[in-house]
């Protein structure tokens, strides 16, 4: 059994130990009052998870000071990457965080696809020489200057600010090369813990079987897009088979070398996710070319009873879900 597989068997499991299996099971639950209740037993389940990661990171920290972490789109890696170094600090460690979209190369030497254009999906696109480099740096104790990457001019700068590890800290990284050995290819890989986030819960029942975690993570997109990046839904469902195409070629293939892999799902999302795509999805035109695509989703969501405003705003501020619906204090 894979590491997948596994945590989906363990996530599966767990719903049937509280007796919430399928869709319909879940919608007998938020028919009879229960939301509330639901939405805290899955926060505090996950809370579980973000401290048993913790616990595993303070019980590695001397051998590896150095926590990578990678998913596909809008599985919840900001807030996942934001609870688990709370809890770290808990246990006393203090995270340094390296953010690695400052490693990428200037413009002129990044490469091009197949069409020409820059991609800067590639992991070549990194500047793999830098970035070892200094990990190497750090982990030996010495003060490194982190570059800083224009994205107007394109070009990797001096940031003039330095890092140096103190004997409680921790360097955390994420991105969608953080799983894949050969962007840290001369560091020795023993000094490095990875954790994969994903979505992985999918509920049988009713009419239809929902078997797509790809679309939950759409829909989560479509609802943070339209709030907070000004993407139309139907921009985002257009988008959405390159963002697939870069996680198919950039992200799973290196899954299975996390140490962790955390299920970023709640029973609750798609009750939640409901409320906000729904009206989003029914405003997409006919003619449109992502017609299709959202009346599929329609249709699954049709056998989903909702969340009411009063369940939603019981949602806790450091939610996972609050990265899509708005609200987080993290």
């Amino acid at each position: 059994m894979t590491k997948i597989e596994a945590a989906r068997q363990e996530y599966k499991d767990w719903c049937n130990a509280i007796g919430v299996d399928t869709i319909d099971a879940l919608n007998a639950t938020l028919a009879d009052g229960r939301a509330i209740e639901l939405i805290n037993l899955c926060e505090a389940r996950q809370e579980r998870k973000y401290a048993g990661i913790a616990n595993q990171i303070y019980y590695r920290r001397k051998q590896s000071r150095i926590v990578m972490m990678s998913g596909p789109s809008s599985s919840g890696k900001t807030s996942s990457s934001l609870r688990i170094a709370q809890q770290c600090r808990v246990l006393g460690l203090n995270p340094k965080v390296i953010e690695l979209d400052n490693y990428f190369v200037s413009r002129d030497r990044t490469p091009r696809d197949e069409k020409g254009e820059y991609d800067f999906e590639s992991l070549y696109a990194m500047d793999i020489e830098l970035l070892d480099e200094q990990l190497n740096a750090l982990l030996d104790g010495q003060e490194v200057e982190l570059p800083r990457f224009d994205f107007k001019q394109g070009l990797q700068l001096k940031s003039g600010k330095t890092l140096r590890l103190g004997p409680n800290d921790i360097l955390c990284m994420e991105g969608i090369h953080a799983l894949n050995p050969a962007l840290t290819s001369a560091v020795d890989q023993s000094r490095i813990f990875r954790i994969y986030i994903s979505a992985l819960s999918a509920l049988p029942g009713g009419e239809k079987l929902h078997n797509s975690t790809t679309d939950k993570r759409l829909l989560r997109r479509i609802v943070r897009d339209n709030r907070v990046r000004g993407i139309s839904p139907e921009g985002t469902i257009l988008r959405w088979p390159s963002v697939r195409a870069g996680e198919e070629k950039n992200i799973f293939p290196y899954e299975e070398n996390a140490a962790v892999i955390f299920n970023s799902s709640t029973l609750y999302d798609i009750p939640l996710l409901k409320y906000y795509a729904e009206p989003l999805l029914e405003g997409i035109a006919e003619s449109s070319p992502a017609f299709a695509k959202s009346q599929a989703l329609l249709q699954f969501l049709q056998f989903i009873t909702p969340l009411k405003p009063a369940e939603i705003a019981a949602i806790p501020p450091t939610s996972i879900m609050r990265e899509f619906i708005g609200g987080q204090t993290l």
